[in-house]
């Protein structure tokens, strides 16, 4: 399967129109439209409705939508991991993190290396450590940052001890903004929105103990961005580590730790014993460097 036509296909779906893609392309429009009738002919499949007032994607077509993606993001990938051979450091790393406050330290270290090395460029990929560390097993990503508990069996990674508390996102004309901390009495009856990972849940389990079974779990969600919309509109309190809603407006809502205090780590983590670009290896340095400071 010829990548080239991957890209074709990409760009008709983006742009819904193969006149508007060819001329992207600069190719000719009855040129694209052989190259893809050639790739559903091969693939045995209708890729395109092209009834109505435009294109669309059929199921099959959303399928391989989503695995041409994974294809030229990994083409590109690995065209990236080979510059810099010349002595020049250049290239993109790729990053994998959820919302906390670790993504600060991340972003120090950051700030150093492009210090020394402005040719690199990174891409940050927002999503749940499950989903992270799928991108990472993949090749998809270089570096993930993991809030615990994260299995590292097949991973080097530094520890940030104690990087987030967890808090509460309340209204700030709710009563409970003016308490000083937020206990579980304080939560049990109300609808709360909690994070969808299992493994994060089962800290908050050990903070409310026998308890847990009598929360009204209104929400779960994989991002405080989220929840905190939820919470605006009186759907929940939205239950996270604090550097999931750091960056809320606090005349929208306000954060309140939990007492007894949670707290919780991130580990900064690399797949262990495999060949890395010189961009990724000079990061890892920069990170470990990081760990000695600590």
């Amino acid at each position: 399967m010829d990548l080239r036509v991957l890209r074709y296909f990409l760009t008709v779906a983006k742009e819904q129109s193969f006149t508007k893609a060819a001329k992207q392309l600069h190719i000719t429009q009855p040129t694209l439209s052989r190259q893809l009738a050639a790739l559903e002919a091969e693939l045995g499949v209708t890729l395109f409705d092209r009834g109505g007032h435009g294109i669309t994607l059929t199921n099959e077509g959303i399928l391989l939508k989503r695995r041409a993606l994974e294809m030229v993001d990994l083409e590109d990938k690995i065209a990236s991991e080979f510059k810099g051979s010349d002595g020049i450091v250049e290239g993109t790393i790729t990053v994998g993190c959820g919302e906390f406050m670790a993504v600060e330290i991340f972003a120090r270290i950051c700030k150093i290396y492009k210090e020394k090395y402005p040719m690199v460029r990174f891409a940050v990929h927002t999503g749940t450590a499950d989903t992270v560390f799928e991108m990472m097993n993949r090749g998809l990503v270089d570096i993930g940052l993991f809030l615990e508990p994260v299995n590292t069996e097949g991973l080097d990674y530094i520890r940030i001890q104690g990087s987030d508390h967890w808090i509460v996102g309340i209204k700030p004309d709710d009563p409970l903004a003016e308490k000083e901390y937020i206990t579980k009495e304080d939560l049990i009856d109300l609808p709360l929105i909690l994070p969808e990972r299992l493994t994060v849940q089962s800290e908050l389990a050990n903070w409310f103990g026998k308890d847990f079974n009598r929360l009204n779990i209104a929400f779960t969600s994989n991002l405080g961005t989220n929840a905190g919309v939820m919470a605006l509109y009186g759907l929940g309190y939205p239950v996270s580590v604090e550097g999931a809603g750091r960056y809320w407006r606090s005349d929208l809502l306000v954060q309140k730790k939990l007492y007894p205090e949670i707290k919780t780590s991130t580990v900064i983590a690399w797949r262990r014993n495999i060949p890395y670009s010189t961009a990724v290896s000079k990061l890892i340095e920069e990170i470990n460097g990081f760990k000695i400071h600590m």
